[in-house]
């Protein structure tokens, strides 16, 4: 049964802020968490990147936080990279503008003295990784003992990526009463440690539907050779509205861009080594469809939230069966579906049998040369296709 923002208590004003944006109907991960936060509960939320969890903890924050003096912010979301930090802040300033509260995002990559600039003009909730938000304590620029409300998000990879020590050095510093929400795509292993040292209570939400399944996804497994490994690549991009191909490294990732782009197929890298404004461009042009194929490597990726991406390609096979899921799942956000293609050279047999085996596909491995007419429309794949 559907509800509205306004029975789980949200107020008027924040209603038509949201409405405004086209936004009437609350996501389950948002219908589940916002009623218990909006009474100051901590809240443990269990649920994927594009379950609108943004909104699930952004409601409440702007909705309970106090006003600030300037260094002494009242609201602190943590997040586990850049790309993370703009797009919360930015979806945390619409609502904001509707209550008079100022939202400022801080990450590292960028001019700290900017950042600091820009604090000196007060800021009401602070977005920011967690080591750039130490340098800003550090300097004595920012102080947390008047913190209100903080937020975890996306806690299992701030966890993959070895920040929960800092996490935790952070939430030391901050009042002991004060309400605090976290959301992961798990709640195990170090983010249960989290949860039991540092929240009060916690009630817990789980969105059961949401995580990414293989069949989620319509599946290729291509077997392809050495010297036209890049072709088949821009011939299955050419085909393509929105393309995601991941690599294992950032020198591949730079090297792919360019070869694509000496097919005729722009394209741009996304790695930790490029400068946070080429990260941001190109995000931003991915996302508006201006860039045909965006170049990653995984850990990159998880700063990547674009819908509508329709074709994922493994351009090297990933690591492990979670890998593969994770890469994938980005072309089966909000319900959607969409196609995974792993190019598989002679080498990588045995490593991808092994994979398919741990995700429990039967697809065949099909030998493919970059003037394949297949390619420029995987979704319209032959049943009769045969093996390689």
């Amino acid at each position: 049964m559907s509800t509205t923002f306004a029975a789980l208590g949200v107020s008027d004003d924040i209603v038509r802020a949201l409405s405004d944006r086209g936004i009437d109907e609350p996501f389950a991960v948002q219908a589940l968490t916002i009623p218990d936060a909006l009474t100051g509960r901590d809240v443990c939320g269990k649920a994927k990147t594009g379950s609108g969890k943004t909104l699930a903890f952004g409601i409440p924050m702007v909705e309970r936080v106090t006003s600030a003096k300037v260094g002494a912010p009242r609201g602190l979301v943590l997040v586990p990279t850049r790309e993370l930090a703009t797009q919360v802040a930015a979806e945390l300033e619409v609502l904001g503008t509707a209550r008079d509260r100022s939202v400022q995002a801080v990450y590292g990559g960028t001019d700290m003295d900017r950042q600091i600039k820009a604090l000196k003009k007060g800021a009401d909730v602070i977005v920011a990784t967690p080591g750039r938000l130490i340098d800003l304590l550090e300097r004595e620029e920012l102080r947390l003992d008047e913190i209100e409300i903080v937020v975890l998000d996306e806690a299992d990879r701030m966890a993959d990526m070895g920040f929960l020590p800092q996490v935790e050095w952070l939430l030391r510093r901050m009042p002991a009463q004060r309400q605090a929400m976290l959301f992961s795509a798990t709640l195990d292993g170090e983010v249960d440690h989290v949860i039991r040292v540092h929240m009060k209570d916690p009630v817990r939400h789980e969105v059961e539907s949401d995580s990414v399944t293989v069949d989620d996804m319509e599946h290729r497994f291509l077997h392809v050779h050495q010297l036209d490994k890049v072709k088949v690549a821009a011939a299955i991009a050419g085909g393509a509205e929105r393309c995601l191909m991941f690599v294992r490294t950032k020198r591949g990732a730079d090297r792919l861009a360019q070869q694509l782009g000496r097919e005729g197929v722009k394209a741009m890298p996304i790695h930790g080594d490029l400068r946070q404004t080429a990260r941001e461009r190109a995000l931003s042009d991915f996302s508006e469809g201006k860039l045909h194929v965006l170049v990653a490597t995984d850990v990159a990726a998880r700063g990547i939230h674009v819908d509508e991406i329709d074709v994922v390609v493994h351009y090297d096979p990933p690591e492990d069966h979670k890998s593969y899921l994770h890469r994938s799942g980005r072309t089966a956000r909000a319900g959607t579906s969409g196609i995974v293609a792993t190019l598989v050279l002679w080498d990588q047999e045995n490593e991808v049998r092994s994979l398919q085996k741990r995700l429990g596909l039967q697809a065949p491995l099909v030998e493919v040369f970059s003037n394949d007419p297949r390619l420029a429309n995987l979704s319209d794949w032959p049943d009769d296709t045969e093996a390689a």
